[in-house]
C-alpha cells in the first residue's frame, strides 16, 4: 500500500513540472556560436579571387602582386580598389623608403602630405603582425586619418601592430619591392607606372627605358614627425 502511494505521489509531481522545463532538461548542450572567419594566412595562387589581387607595375620594370584581404580591413580594401580603378596610383612615386623598414607611396604630391579627395577612413586595426611583405595603411597622428597612402614592410616591425591598418600581403614580386630606390625622398624615386586589379585583366605596363624619372619632391616639404605618416 505504501509503495503504491509513493508511486502515485511521484507521478503527480512529474505531471506538475512545466513542459518547457522538461524540454530544456532533455535538450542537447548548447553549442557556442562559431567565431567569425578571420584568415591568418593568405592565398599565394594568383588565379584565385582575382578581385582581391592588386598589381603594381613599377618603374624598375617589375610587377608586384598583393593579396588584399577584406576580412582584415573591409573599408580599406574597398578604398584601395576604388582608387586603383580610378587610375589614382598611376605615376605616383615611393616618396619615403627607409632601408630595413618600409617603402611608402600613395601621395599624388610626392611630399607625404597629400591624399585623395575622398574622406579619411576610420581605423580598422587588427591582430595581424607587420611582417616582411605586409601592406598597411599610412596615417597621421589621428588614428582615423588614413586616406590613400600605404606602405610595404621590408622587415618585421611589430611596433606598428594594432596601431596601423594591415590590409594585405605581397604574394609575388617582393624582389621588386626590395629594389625600390631608398630615400626620404629618393634622389631618383621608383614610381608606380600602373596599378590594377587582377580581375580587370590589364596587361603589365612598365616605363620606357628612355623615360625621365619624376623629380623628387623638396625634402623641406616632407612630414618626418612620424615613422609612417601622411
Amino acid at each position: 500500500m505504501t509503495n503504491r502511494l509513493l508511486a502515485a505521489a511521484l507521478a503527480l509531481m512529474a505531471a506538475s513540472v512545466p513542459v518547457s522545463v522538461l524540454a530544456q532538461d532533455q535538450a542537447a548542450p548548447a553549442v557556442p556560436a562559431p567565431i567569425q572567419s578571420f584568415p591568418l594566412t593568405v592565398n599565394l595562387d594568383q588565379s584565385v579571387d582575382k578581385e582581391n589581387i592588386l598589381y603594381l607595375d613599377l618603374s624598375n620594370n617589375q610587377r608586384v602582386a598583393i593579396r588584399l584581404v577584406p576580412e582584415w580591413a573591409p573599408h580599406h580594401v574597398e578604398r584601395i580598389k576604388q582608387l586603383t580603378r580610378q587610375g589614382f596610383y598611376d605615376g605616383i612615386i615611393f616618396h619615403r623608403v627607409i632601408d630595413g623598414f618600409m617603402a611608402q607611396t600613395g601621395d599624388p604630391t610626392g611630399t607625404g602630405q597629400g591624399g585623395s579627395d575622398l574622406p579619411n577612413l576610420p581605423a580598422e586595426f587588427n591582430r595581424l603582425p607587420h611582417v616582411r611583405g605586409t601592406v598597411s595603411m599610412a596615417r597621421a597622428q589621428d588614428k582615423d586619418s588614413a586616406n590613400s597612402q600605404f606602405f610595404i614592410v621590408f622587415y618585421p616591425r611589430f611596433s606598428l601592430d594594432k596601431t596601423y591598418t594591415n590590409f594585405g600581403r605581397v604574394i609575388a614580386g617582393m624582389d621588386a619591392v626590395d629594389a625600390i630606390e631608398r630615400g626620404e625622398p629618393p634622389e631618383h624615386p621608383t614610381y608606380i607606372v600602373q596599378a590594377s586589379i587582377a580581375a580587370d585583366n590589364k596587361p603589365p605596363k612598365f616605363a620606357p627605358a628612355s623615360q625621365v624619372e619624376p623629380l623628387a619632391p623638396d625634402l623641406n616639404q616632407l612630414d618626418l614627425r612620424n615613422p609612417v605618416s601622411n
